[in-house]
């Protein structure tokens, strides 16, 4: 495997060193990107802005370059057949809502036989890659408005929540959050620093997956806002999805995350992890590395620091 090596500069004048070893020496890939919003869309996938194209399609370009991957870009749901879907390696989604249902973007539903041609695609072997609102798609049973703080039982999470491994509840005011890391083993995360905490729009979730092998952990301990008064959760995994492989980051709704080279190495060390170019030991590791993950805020809308009683898992 050839590596390439580069220092990157950061805010402040610091430089991280970065290590590039997925270039090169692997067959060609191709991911379906997959970008259509049932509801809000997000500013970084818009195809039409002030400055072009949404960054996200610009950045995941120039990965694509590095690592022999062609990325096409969609937001049709009605070419989700298995005919269509044979032709990638692995999906990726920046998704929100039902997307079988007619788009705020005005982009075409996807069909309930084209999810079910996905969730098979995955299982029989595909790789996923959700990324940030992946998770706020296709929610579970009285989760959307109505029971948003329950954790719902396994039977009554959607396939397509249970196949992403966790499922959006609400977000608060963006802040700085500290990320800890769970496996710096795993590719593209062992140059990440210890006191990583970037400003993002960080997500409350839940119904996450017994298997879950956790990445990186939400630090809730300084943050503002009740819906992260709770015990520490996961906010980027991996699992095993029969013989597909899902990677999911809760990251990446700012513009300044997609240009920070340490999220950027993320996203390609899962990427490559999921296309099965690189392995990974991921022994699920949920119920060690965050025991109380399930414990919900008693008051999802809370803003002050006082931290309210908490929902326990059932």
């Amino acid at each position: 495997m050839k590596t390439i090596t580069s220092f990157l500069p950061l805010i402040g004048g610091a430089f991280i060193f970065v290590s590039n070893a997925f270039a090169d020496d692997f067959t060609p890939k191709k991911i379906l990107f997959f970008s259509k919003s049932a509801t809000a869309e997000h500013v970084i996938i818009k195809e039409k802005t002030k400055d072009g194209s949404g960054i996200a399609f610009r950045i995941l370009t120039e990965i694509g370059k590095k690592n022999q991957i062609d990325f096409t870009f969609s937001k049709d749901g009605s070419l989700f057949t298995p005919e269509y879907l044979s032709q990638f390696d692995a999906f990726c989604f920046y998704t929100t809502g039902d997307l079988t249902k007619e788009a705020k973007d005005g982009s075409p539903a996807m069909t309930k036989e084209g999810k079910s041609a996905l969730l098979k695609a995955i299982a029989d072997g595909k790789g996923f890659i959700g990324i940030h609102p992946a998770s706020d798609t296709f929610h579970s049973l009285a989760s959307d408005r109505e029971g948003k703080n329950q954790t719902q039982p396994e039977a009554d999470r959607d396939e397509y929540i249970k196949m992403v491994g966790g499922e959006f509840i609400i977000h608060g005011e963006q802040q700085a959050a500290r990320q800890i890391v769970a496996d710096a083993k795993f590719p593209g995360i062992s140059n990440i620093p210890a006191d990583f905490g970037p400003t993002e729009e960080w997500y409350a979730l839940k119904n996450f997956s017994p298997d879950l092998h956790v990445i990186l952990i939400q630090d809730t301990s300084k943050m503002v806002g009740g819906m992260y008064q709770r015990p520490n959760y996961p906010s980027t995994w991996a699992r095993l999805n029969e013989k597909g492989r899902v990677f999911y980051t809760s990251m990446g709704h700012r513009e300044d995350m997609w240009t920070n080279p340490i999220y950027q190495g993320i996203l390609e060390g899962g990427i490559n992890w999921t296309l099965k170019r690189v392995e990974a030991d991921v022994t699920p590791n949920l119920s060690k590395i965050t025991p109380k993950a399930g414990e919900l805020s008693a008051d999802l809308n809370y803003i002050k620091s006082k931290k309210p009683a908490l929902i326990k898992k059932p």
